[in-house]
């Protein structure tokens, strides 16, 4: 099943989510290259596409996992929230009904 991992962040977490990023990003691409990932990125923190300093509020993954635990698990293993760029997580069930 799929899982929707939406994860908001501290205020002023651009530093650290550039520190952060490589740990975060090898976690996703294990995740494709598994063929488990439907979708995954940041939410910029204005409605621009690059949105320069004033960077990102959180982020989306939705992913292919065994169950709702094992969602949650690999969620808490995040090195964004290990490095405190994450204030929150939540992981609902995802059910794909498009494209």
């Amino acid at each position: 099943m799929y899982y929707a991992i939406i994860s908001e962040d501290v205020a002023d977490s651009s530093e650290l989510r550039q520190q952060t990023r490589p740990a975060h990003l090898e976690r996703l691409v294990d995740l494709k290259e598994q063929g488990r990932l439907f979708a995954a990125g940041p939410n910029p923190a204005i409605d621009a596409e690059d949105p320069g300093p004033a960077g990102f509020s959180g982020s989306l993954v939705i992913a292919e996992f065994a169950s709702l635990d094992d969602a949650r698990s690999w969620a808490d293993a995040d090195p964004y929230l290990a490095a405190g760029v994450y204030a929150s997580v939540v992981v609902k069930p995802y059910k794909i009904v498009l494209p």
